[in-house]
């Protein structure tokens, strides 16, 4: 299959050790940022993910504020639980960037869950990319191009996957189609588990 420039594709690029570690703190993580179910600007409209978030900064969307990143839990009010080890060094590993990621997004895929066509635009520095991972059941990724309509391709991310959006398919059209269920033994309940990490301000001098 051939990718646009700057995406980068790492199939079980986690063993199952890791991936079950990494299951593990964000168990924990959940107990003290639990998740939420974020809602579309303007309608009001529930997401079918439920999502929480590691790192200095989170990613959040309601009703009355839109998309942005904040310092705290936007339920509990809290700071949100610090970044595993874990995610910090693959960042080092793969991102290519001088400096650390300040958010990572945790989308929890259940039942019917998807998530439509979007790019990820609400950062600073669009030369920082977007580093992926995928946990549990495997999912059917839908990859475009750098306008909405440009043609996509589409294959499957498994459990222990990772992907790179970096430049210049850092603001690439993206998404998940369908979650396929009970392709992967990760989760007891089932599921789907995606990290994002995100690098949010540009590096100061």
């Amino acid at each position: 299959m051939q990718f646009p420039d700057g995406f980068q594709y790492f199939p079980q690029y986690l063993s199952p050790i890791e991936q079950a570690a990494l299951l593990a703190a964000i168990r924990n993580a959940l107990l003290e940022a639990p998740a939420f179910v974020p809602v579309m600007p303007r309608t009001g409209k529930p997401m079918s993910v439920t999502m929480t978030n590691f790192g200095p900064l989170g990613w959040v969307t309601d009703q009355q504020r839109g998309y942005r990143y904040q310092s705290s839990h936007p339920t509990t009010g809290r700071a949100w639980p610090a970044m595993p080890p874990e995610l910090l060094g693959l960042w080092r590993d793969l991102a290519g960037y001088p400096a650390g990621p300040e958010a990572c997004l945790v989308n929890i895929y259940r039942g019917k869950a998807k998530m439509g066509q979007h790019r990820d635009a609400d950062e600073e520095d669009f030369s920082a990319p977007v580093v992926s991972v995928s946990l549990g059941d495997d999912a059917v990724f839908c990859l475009g191009g750098l306008a909405r309509k440009d043609a996509r391709s589409r294959f499957t991310l498994r459990s222990g996957d990772v992907t790179v959006l970096g430049p210049p398919a850092r603001l690439a059209y993206h998404g998940i189609d369908r979650v396929l269920p009970g392709t992967s033994m990760l989760i007891a309940e089932g599921g789907r588990i995606n990290l994002t990490l995100r690098r949010v301000t540009a590096p100061r001098p």
